[in-house]
């Protein structure tokens, strides 16, 4: 395929912003560009924190691929997105680097708004290979020449819609090129067989021995020769174990190589892009997350995720918190529940840490479960387990457990399996923006038949929905918490199980004007806003109502029928709780005498990473919004 030329660019102290301007760099000033971009990729984090380890192990790839191919009309698809920030830098963003994950800047993950070198935006792992096959086919189909890759890590790989697509990629056979960035670790260290074959193929000595003595003499050979030292390299592989599970999908093998070594990745993807073979690749590449910078390389989690650090230290500046996060609490409740009942195992989807598993996992360690990034899997998994009496605890974020939906309803809900649920990050989350956002669970788990919706207030109230979970036997129950710091209460010495369905009033207005019904961590707002208006001489009623299903009806009705204006709360998506109680009072007549009501819920949008406080205040869901919706007329 042509290339665009350009003259070849003095390096700019750290400037180069254009793939344009590697097309035609020497190896030796490519490793000169990949080591300032490392060094300017450390700097910039540093000041606003992100993910800073895969975007470091990935640099000399990142090099190599833009320096080959002719993006953007080469489409280069990022799995996941985290690791793309030395793409960013050099694709026209590098002035902006300092911007990311601050409101208003450039997002963490690759976005189709936000550059034509993002074709595809990710935030969600596994999607790279189906986006790029759809876009290869669409390329054939409009006989256009352009290449299509897909970078994709070993943890992203391990989820079953990669091999969904490998399958059809291998049947189309329409030219794809699949780069596996295979660094031995995703946020956790991988699981399963997936991540032992790899390794066993890495370490096959015949193996990598017959390819390279193929590969060695097949270069002095002339066209036709070529292609026969090809088919003997296949039976040679053949004899020594019958190809790779890769090539058995459909695809050819090459690999593994070094991912740092430029003097090795650019003739290899020179290679790539010149041939003419229509029959899909996947080049198996090695890298090292946090490569490169020290305290990175010596992290146990590489700096995947981190706050503001010391560049010469790596030492984060971390905040010290006020309260536990809920995410600590749950696992301590979990933990003292499992003491209690050996039946409780807890299972998640590469996310031990995110969820809190990781704690649990150190007391149980065999009854913690991390199935890899498999949210689908995960919940038939604990379907499978409660079918025999096993007590699943299913923690997995809000935005993660959407990828599970059919089994939900399915696996779990349709034969009333009582399978817990416990999501993560609900509500918004702050700079990992709307792909990370737990906007949606409680519209989308509150229509399926036989599940229960709880939703704590604060993290005393979060221990005591651990505890009712653990004790609830009758079919699926489920729990939601934000991600962050609790509100400081004191928490109580053990878990007791709530009467499901029932809320409860926690300030009792007076005049019977005005009452709040919350339902999850926006009560704090909502006694804020009753302050407020105490102030100015008005008493307002605050309730809490615990369950989003079943409701809580008698409290519902009270509220209704005692007051003149009735104000529902929550940090979920339109058609949630709101919906559910408007439906209840329509139906039961409680809207024909006059009640005021007004439903304050997240908008209808998909909103952009900030801060958390000033994504709620953008949502309308702060103490004045409340304040405001209870006094307009």
């Amino acid at each position: 395929m042509k290339q665009t030329k350009h003259p070849t660019p003095e390096l700019r102290n750290s400037k180069i912003d254009d793939p344009a301007d590697l097309r035609d760099m020497s190896v030796e000033q490519l490793k000169k560009v990949a080591d300032e971009l490392r060094t300017d990729l450390v700097n910039a984090v540093s000041k606003t924190g992100g993910h800073l380890g895969a975007s470091l192990g990935v640099v000399e790839l990142t090099v190599a691929i833009h320096a080959t191919f002719n993006t953007p009309d080469d489409r280069l698809i990022w799995d996941v997105g985290h690791q793309a920030y030395p793409h960013k830098m050099l694709t026209g963003r590098r002035d902006r680097i300092h911007t990311i994950r601050q409101g208003g800047g450039l997002s963490g993950f690759t976005k189709r708004s936000e550059s034509e070198y993002d074709p595809f935006g990710a935030a969600h792992s596994s999607t790279s290979i189906s986006a790029g096959l759809g876009m290869a086919v669409a390329r054939d189909l409009k006989n256009d020449n352009n290449h299509v890759i897909a970078v994709i890590g070993d943890g992203s790989i391990s989820a079953g819609m990669a091999y969904e697509a490998m399958n059809n990629a291998g049947v189309l056979g329409s030219k794809l090129i699949v780069i596996l960035n295979d660094n031995e670790m995703s946020i956790a260290p991988p699981v399963g067989a997936m991540s032992k074959y790899l390794s066993r193929l890495v370490s096959s000595k015949p193996y990598l021995n017959a390819r390279e003595i193929a590969k060695s003499i097949s270069g002095h050979f002339p066209a036709p020769l070529r292609e026969a030292a090809k088919r003997a390299e296949e039976v040679v592989r053949s004899s020594i174990g019958g190809g790779t599970l890769f090539e058995e999908l459909g695809f050819y093998y090459i690999g593994p190589i070094d991912g740092h070594n430029l003097d090795e990745l650019v003739p290899i993807l020179k290679n790539l892009r010149d041939q003419e073979n229509s029959k899909p690749i996947l080049l198996h590449v090695l890298t090292e997350k946090g490569k490169g910078y020290a305290p990175a390389e010596s992290a146990p989690d590489k700096m995947h995720g981190v706050v503001k650090f010391d560049v010469i230290t790596g030492s984060q500046r971390k905040s010290t918190p006020n309260a536990p996060s809920y995410t600590n609490v749950f696992a301590d409740a979990l933990i003292a529940e499992a003491k209690r009942d050996d039946k409780i195992v807890a299972i998640t989807a590469a996310m031990p840490t995110g969820t809190g598993l990781d704690k649990f996992g150190s007391v149980f360690p065999d009854r913690t479960f991390d199935v890899g990034i498999a949210e689908q899997h995960a919940v038939t998994f604990a379907a499978g387990l409660a079918c025999e009496g096993i007590r699943p605890f299913v923690a997995i974020y809000s935005t993660f457990m959407q990828r599970a939906y059919d089994q939900i309803v399915h696996d779990v809900c349709l034969q009333n399996l009582p399978v817990r649920f416990v999501l993560d990050r609900a509500g918004l989350v702050g700079a990992d923006g709307a792909t990370h956002a737990g906007a949606f669970d409680i519209a989308y788990l509150g229509c399926l038949p036989n599940m229960v919706l709880m939703a704590p207030a604060d993290e005393a109230e979060l221990v005591h929905m651990v505890a009712t979970a653990a004790s609830y036997d009758r079919g699926p129950i489920a729990l939601r918490y934000p991600r962050g710091e609790g509100t400081g209460v004191t928490l109580p010495s053990s878990g007791k199980p709530m009467k499901i369905g029932k809320g409860r009033i926690v300030r009792d207005g007076e005049n019977g004007e005005g009452a709040i019904l919350s339902y999850g961590t926006r009560l704090g707002e909502c006694l804020k806003a009753a302050d407020i208006l105490a102030d100015k001489g008005q008493s307002v009623t605050v309730a809490d109502a615990r369950f989003a299903k079943p409701l809580d009806t008698d409290l519902i009705r009270t509220l209704a029928t005692r007051h003149k204006t009735l104000v529902l709360v929550e940090d979920g998506s339109s058609g949630g709780f709101g919906a559910m109680v408007l439906q209840y009072l329509a139906n039961a007549g409680l809207l024909d005498s006059g009640l005021k009501i007004r439903t304050l819920h997240l908008p209808d949008v998909f909103q952009d990473h900030d801060t958390q406080d000033a994504q709620y205040k953008t949502a309308h869901l702060m103490a004045q919004d409340i304040v405001a919706a209870l006094t307009t007329s």
